[in-house]
């Protein structure tokens, strides 16, 4: 019994042994990803995928399971792989390296150096998304160190160009390196992921679909002439008429797999509040009209239930004494999954009604179907989850921006999106000022990583 008792102990010193050895590993790999500038204006991603990479190869990774590649000097990707047994297909692991501009003066620390203060990680990429990097590096690490056979082949792949899409790393190597996206499924760490509420993860969302970006120019001409004889054909009073038209139009509601997920979440999250019922109908398929259209009254509901266009840009005429010859509006639209460009271009004629002002592409969709919701790896998901946050559920969810996933999707590779970060969807500062993730919610995410990467 003595001895049972005594094993039982070292066992236990031995997990929170490795535990700490892994928030050490993820803190300095977080560390060292921050402090590298991979900006697309001035930086470089190539930086950071060569030192993770010799994180791998001093840590015994087969050189030939290493890589560096990429587009251009300032934009290579790592690649690596840890091998499994063949029981299962490859799973391939991505996030992204690069990261949007942040100003020092806009900031209250250097947003290029990680500061810790007040229990928070400072620095850009904390949140997007060089953080869920790091679990992902330290978890392989960790796995590889321990031994550990996955029953499948994980390949890691932290790429460049995804804020701008210049240089895309996940373009990149499905056009040059097929071999190492060969995957049965993908998990991208770029969004979802675990939501407080009141303080306690109450909820996994996993992306299962995300919208399809596209953009359009609305431009209207005229000969212009002297601003001291106007006549009624104003080529901004005719661009302003069309858009307001634009914006009194509205897409069809239509929920799919993703959205009938979050709303059934959302109706089990507070079951008493006003919106449930009609959450809970849309969840189960039995929503009306009426129930639609009062949730799409709420932003981010409208945004979850149909296609979306904005005016984002705005030019117009030539002169201050001179009647404009030009007038031109970018609007943006966000297309649920499964909507047809062709049927959106057709709508927004119909909407702008007048032959004078072109509507155009700016350029083509980049179409993502959503990916099928598995019930068995959901499972997988929601027991490693729980085994972490007793209780909490596991749902799909719809990403109304846009991410590598879209070009996964597109090849016909299913992708899971979501992170195990908790945190607060009220203090989501990625690409804002003082970006920064709760050190505690880092150390659970990494793992969760790892946890994961075992399980699967």
């Amino acid at each position: 019994m003595l001895l049972a008792c005594c094993a039982g102990a070292f066992a236990q010193d031995g997990v929170a042994t490795a535990q700490a050895q892994q928030r050490s590993l993820g803190h300095a790999v977080l560390r060292e990803l921050v402090g590298i500038d991979t900006t697309p204006a001035h930086g470089s991603t190539t930086v950071a995928a060569e030192r993770l990479a010799q994180r791998f190869l001093d840590a015994g990774f087969p050189a030939g399971d290493v890589d560096v590649v990429g587009a251009g000097p300032r934009t290579q990707n790592l690649v690596v792989r840890l091998r499994g047994s063949g029981a299962r297909e490859t799973v391939l692991l991505i996030a992204h390296l690069d990261v949007v501009e942040a100003l020092r003066e806009d900031w209250t620390v250097d947003p290029y150096v990680l500061t810790e203060r007040d229990g928070y990680f400072y620095g850009r990429g904390t949140m997007d998304i060089k953080g869920g990097a790091a679990a992902l590096v330290a978890a392989l690490l960790r796995l590889h160190r321990e031994g550990v056979v996955p029953r499948g082949d994980y390949v890691l792949a932290l790429t460049a160009g995804e804020e701008d899409g210049v240089d895309n790393g996940i373009q990149w190597l499905l056009e040059h390196r097929p071999d190492w996206m060969r995957a049965g499924y993908v998990v991208n760490v770029d969004g979802g992921g675990v939501e407080l509420r009141d303080g306690v993860p109450s909820v996994v969302w996993v992306n299962t679909a995300e919208k399809v970006y596209l953009s359009y120019t609305l431009t209207a001409r005229n000969p212009g002439g002297h601003s001291s004889q106007p006549g009624p054909d104003n080529a901004i009073y005719r661009l302003a008429n069309a858009l307001v038209r634009v914006e009194r139009f509205r897409f069809p509601l239509r929920p799919n797999s993703a959205t009938r997920g979050f709303f059934g979440q959302v109706a089990m999250a507070d079951p008493g509040a006003a919106i449930a019922a009609d959450a809970r109908a849309v969840g189960d398929g039995s929503a009306r009209p009426g129930a639609l259209e009062r949730l799409a009254a709420q932003v981010h509901f409208n945004a979850q239930l149909r296609t979306t266009c904005v005016p984002t840009l705005l030019q117009g005429g030539h002169a201050e004494n001179a009647l404009p010859q030009s007038a031109r509006a970018t609007i943006n639209c966000r297309l649920l999954p499964d909507e047809d460009p062709a049927q959106v271009d057709a709508w927004l004629r119909a909407a702008i009604d007048d032959p004078g002002v072109v509507l155009e592409r700016v350029a083509p969709p980049n179409l993502s179907p959503p990916t099928a919701i598995d019930p068995v790896l959901f499972d997988a998901f929601r027991g490693v989850a729980r085994s972490l946050w007793p209780g909490v559920e596991v749902a799909p969810n719809m990403a109304v921006g846009a991410s590598d996933s879209v070009f996964l999707r597109a090849a016909g590779v299913p992708v899971y999106v979501f992170y195990g970060l908790p945190q607060d969807p009220d203090d989501d500062r990625s690409h804002g000022q003082d970006e920064r993730i709760s050190v505690d919610a880092f150390d659970q995410s990494l793992e969760f990583t790892y946890r994961l990467l075992k399980a699967l």
